[in-house]
């Protein structure tokens, strides 16, 4: 797979090439005539377009998370930074705090941030990661892909329309000797051409308006993924008076969550495209976005500040071993260093299950059926919860159904309603899926920052 990930850029790039060159020096030989200046001149400036913007969407670094940017969120929220300054001012507040923690960066993840299985790293505000360009869509890299797309599009569409003149000459002519037309080659060449253009096209089309779409609204691919999800676990929950179990059998509320990052069409494309200057849209040469501005986002206000996203899902979740060593109420770990410390909970969080649960339809379907084995029903038979489930239409089972594909894994196998799972988009689903909690992060590191916390206070106090 990495191998032929090596061979998509080379490939992308001969592909720009055939398109654009041999179709020009074939559109100067066909009837009902050759390229005007104008039309040469345009071509070439959309090809130059293309090179330009795929060339800063496969090289532009999509960025990394600096390891200490916890504890510098943690002094901007303590009123040291012109942000908290501009807040007392009546500017509204604009941020959602992380309550991740990764555990194969070791670090603390912003919101919206991803890890990537291709990347090996998280990668702020990932949308995906694009084999073609061998590279993550990011918040860095969004602005240049999106402009190769668009410009992409816009040269596609011209050659098509060249071709398309041509191939209707050759019909209107077909009756003339054939020693009037194209020859052999040229008439293969213009088939190749006007056929991989249009599949190409096409392909790119879809892409391109998917990708204003999600500007439009400030979403990602992973986080309409999110989104598809959150509605599914609202219809479940309904079934059951508004709660989910985890799979150690705790109740959790599922309440609809309004998307926070939707923030109007306009900020969303300024923020999106790293400039509210509609011209610099455009610009193939317009600057990366900062990486410092991919760690925090604004937020609509329809939500507290506190409330994450994505929204609680039951399934993510870790089933936690019991420890019955040592006596109630004591920090066994209290007489190590603070590197032993986090040496020993990567020994325990090592240890730790994950319950790779069945998808809820399965899971239904055996506590209709009366099965009692192997699943924790959570309360399902209270209070005529599996009644009400026994109603349910069987449309919306059937959909759930479809969601899955022989030899998933679990739950975390979901599909949304075009068939994709997470990591579909290039993230790490073991890691994604199962993400760890604020309330998982390793105790060392909550005392470093609660002192951070104590410290700045004393300090401006």
């Amino acid at each position: 797979m990495s191998s032929l990930s090596h061979l998509a850029v080379p490939f992308v790039y001969a592909l720009i090439f055939f398109l654009g060159y041999p179709a020009q020096w074939l559109l100067m030989r066909l009837d009902p005539g050759p390229l005007t200046k104008n039309e040469l001149v345009t071509a070439n400036v959309v090809l130059v377009l293309i090179w330009i913007t795929y060339t800063k969407s496969v090289f532009v670094d999509p960025g990394t998370i600096p390891k200490n940017w916890a504890e510098k969120e943690l002094v901007k929220g303590n009123g040291n930074s012109v942000e908290h300054k501009e807040r007392k001012e009546g500017r509204p507040e604009g941020e959602v705090k992380s309550r991740k923690w990764c555990r194969k960066c070791d670090a603390a993840k912003p919101p919206r941030a991803h890890h990537c299985k291709e990347c090996k790293r998280c990668i702020p505000k990932m949308d995906h990661h694009c084999p073609w360009t061998s590279n993550c869509v990011s918040h860095t890299t969004f602005p240049h892909f999106l402009r190769f797309l668009l410009y992409s599009t816009l040269g596609l569409t011209l050659f098509e329309l060249h071709h398309s003149t041509r191939l209707l000459h050759l019909w209107h002519t077909r009756h003339l000797p054939s020693y009037l037309g194209p020859t052999l080659p040229e008439l293969s060449l213009l088939f190749a051409l006007i056929s991989t253009n249009s599949i190409t096209l096409f392909a790119l089309s879809i892409l391109l308006i998917r990708n204003l779409y999600s500007l439009a609204l400030n979403t990602t691919t992973i986080e309409s993924w999110e989104i598809s999800r959150h509605e599914t676990l609202l219809r479940r929950a309904r079934h059951f008076g508004g709660y989910l179990s985890t799979p150690d059998g705790a109740q959790i509320r599922i309440q609809r969550q309004e998307f926070p990052y939707d923030i109007g069409i306009f900020a969303n494309i300024a923020q999106g495209m790293n400039t509210s200057n509609p011209i610099n849209w455009f610009n193939p040469f317009g600057p990366t976005p900062s990486l410092s501005s991919g760690l925090s986002f604004k937020v609509n206000g329809f939500e507290s500040d506190d409330t994450p996203w994505p929204p609680p899902d039951p399934d993510r979740a870790y089933r936690r071993r019991v420890q019955d060593e040592g006596p109630a109420f004591t920090y066994r770990d209290a007489e190590l260093s603070q590197e032993e410390t986090v040496q020993a909970f990567r020994a325990r969080q090592a240890e730790d299950a994950v319950r790779r649960r069945k998808p809820f339809v399965q899971r239904m379907e055996a506590v209709r059926d009366g099965g009692r084995g192997g699943y924790a029903r959570g309360g399902y038979e209270e209070d005529g919860l599996l009644d009400e489930l026994d109603d349910a239409s069987g449309e919306e089972a059937e959909d759930e159904g479809r969601r899955y594909g022989d030899g998933d894994e679990g739950e975390e196998g979901w599909r949304n309603s075009e068939g994709e799972r997470l990591k579909d988009f290039g993230v790490d689903e073991d890691v994604e899926f199962y993400d760890e909690q604020e309330d998982d992060i390793p105790l060392s590191v909550l005392i470093a920052r609660r002192q951070a916390d104590a410290a700045s206070a004393a300090s401006t106090g």
